[in-house]
C-alpha cells in the first residue's frame, strides 16, 4: 500500500518503506517505477528479517558506517540494505528474482 505524506521527509528524501507501507513525499512519485521498486526491495528485506530485526540492523549498520565515514549521509549510502536496493532498483523484476538475504552480498 502506498501512502503520501508531504511534510514527513527531510531534504532530498522522497520515499521510505515501513512494513507494509511505502510512504512517498508527493503523489506524483507513484509513477516513478524505479523509486517504487527500490522501496519494494526494502519491503522484501524487512519481511525476510521478520520486520523488527530489520530496523534494528538497519539503524545499527547506519550508525556504525556513519562513525566509520564520519558522515551520516555517506553512512546511509553504505548500509547493505541500501546498497542492494540502489544497485538493483532499475531491474523491475528484481524482487521476483532475488534470493533471500541477498543484502548480505553488500556488507
Amino acid at each position: 500500500m502506498i501512502l503520501v505524506f508531504k511534510h514527513f521527509f527531510y531534504k532530498n528524501y522522497v520515499g521510505l518503506s515501513f512494513w507494509p507501507f511505502i510512504i512517498l513525499k508527493n503523489d506524483s512519485l507513484r509513477a516513478d517505477d524505479v523509486l517504487i521498486n527500490h522501496e519494494r526491495i526494502h519491503l522484501k528485506q524487512q519481511l525476510e528479517l521478520l520486520i523488527l530485526p530489520f530496523y534494528f540492523l538497519y539503524i545499527t549498520e547506519w550508525l556504525l558506517r556513519s562513525l566509520f565515514y564520519l558522515n551520516f549521509y555517506t553512512g546511509y549510502q553504505n548500509i547493505s540494505f541500501e546498497r542492494e536496493a540502489y544497485m538493483n532498483e532499475h531491474n523491475l523484476n528484481y524482487t521476483n528474482e532475488r534470493s533471500p538475504f541477498s543484502f548480505m552480498k553488500y556488507l
